[in-house]
């Protein structure tokens, strides 16, 4: 089994964003020394959710304080960025990395992040395909060109062109859309679980993954398919709770304020002053526990590990930096997940070597 990190960078209410980042640096070089095999980040816009608005900037700047450890994007939204520029970017950050970056797709979720761009969301689904297939064509054709319904191009190199070939390893997130899960199986990409998504319709969405699949010709098991989960180990069951729950709790009154914004965004505001305000109970930390989140001493988190794995799951990835939580309290529990958890899993840790990178491009054998 192999184990990954990942991370929305979030943005709490007096806290510095140039220290999150140098934590952030931090967590992938840790986690690197404790054999994880893989640390994402995610892009978001316009909100203390996410610092992850150039999020291949960071991975970057992790790329170059780090050897082994694969960098990965979970996800970019290809919808708000320009494909060519972003085909140059991820291009630049696999040379950066010797070859170690993965690439996650995603349309995103909210509203005010397409209209700060001035993006019409009902044509996202559209845009996303056409972007991608950009994106995929500027690394693996020379003179690419392309005639799309919002972007066109004209005999276009890349440079530099992608350090792993044909390209880095390409996902996608889907949740209930079936026309996103039919493009990524018929594209040939990896499926990637978000850590917002319940557990049991996570679960139900890989299978679908697996059948349509194989309904429509195509081999694939969910050995690479990165499954992320809120994440939190302590020595014991209270401490875990104690250590976590105002946390937990930040993530889902975000989440639930920012629904509320068409426009603009909740950062200028305090989320202490609409606590007061909102309307009805707030979400329920057990909830998250129930569904999303698992916390516990050693022996409860690799249950529920291992009860992901009976379900074929083989690439597990763990949120530990949520809501602000102490960063020295991050790393212990890093740290004690690499020491009590891991080896009950005969977790090898060695990240992929940049020669064996050709073995996940494209993800499923075709």
């Amino acid at each position: 089994m192999r184990f990954a990190l990942f991370t929305h960078v979030p943005w709490p209410e007096g806290t510095d964003p140039a220290q999150i980042f140098a934590e952030t640096i931090e967590l992938a070089q840790c986690g690197e020394e404790l054999g994880f095999h893989s640390i994402w980040l995610a892009e978001h816009h316009f909100s203390r959710y996410s610092l992850g608005s150039s999020s291949l900037v960071l991975a970057a700047g992790i790329a170059a304080k780090t050897e082994r450890i694969r960098v990965g994007t979970a996800v970019l939204i290809p919808t708000l960025n320009n494909p060519i520029k972003l085909a140059e970017d991820a291009a630049t950050v696999d040379a950066v990395s010797n070859g170690r970056l993965d690439v996650g797709f995603g349309r995103g979720t909210f509203g005010y992040e397409y209209g700060g761009f001035n993006i019409d969301e009902s044509e996202s689904q559209r845009r996303f395909q056409e972007s991608i297939k950009i994106i995929l064509g500027l690394w693996t054709t020379p003179e690419f060109s392309y005639d799309g319904e919002f972007w066109q191009v004209n005999k276009l190199n890349l440079a530099p062109p992608p350090t792993q070939k044909p390209h880095p390893p390409v996902y996608i997130a889907a949740t209930r859309t079936l026309e996103t899960l039919e493009f990524l199986i018929d594209s040939g990409y990896g499926l990637c679980i978000a850590v917002v998504q319940d557990t049991a319709p996570a679960l139900e969405l890989c299978r679908r993954y697996l059948e349509l699949s194989k309904e429509r010709g195509r081999q694939a098991t969910l050995s690479d398919v990165p499954f992320f989960r809120y994440f939190y180990v302590a020595e014991t069951e209270e401490q875990a709770r104690k250590d976590t729950e105002p946390h937990l709790r930040w993530v889902l009154d975000i989440m639930q304020w920012r629904q509320n914004f068409r426009e603009g965004s909740e950062v200028p505001f305090s989320i202490d002053d609409w606590r007061r305000s909102r309307a009805g109970p707030p979400m329920s930390y057990d909830t998250m526990l129930e569904n999303r989140a698992f916390v516990g001493d050693p022996r409860r988190c690799v249950e529920k590990i291992r009860e992901l794995q009976a379900q074929g799951v083989e690439y597990f990835g763990c949120n530990f930096d949520f809501g602000g939580i102490d960063h020295a309290k991050v790393m212990r529990s890093m740290e004690l997940f690499s020491k009590e958890v891991m080896p009950h899993f005969a977790y090898q840790a060695t990240a992929m070597p940049k020669s064996g990178a050709d073995k996940y491009n494209g993800l499923m054998p075709i």
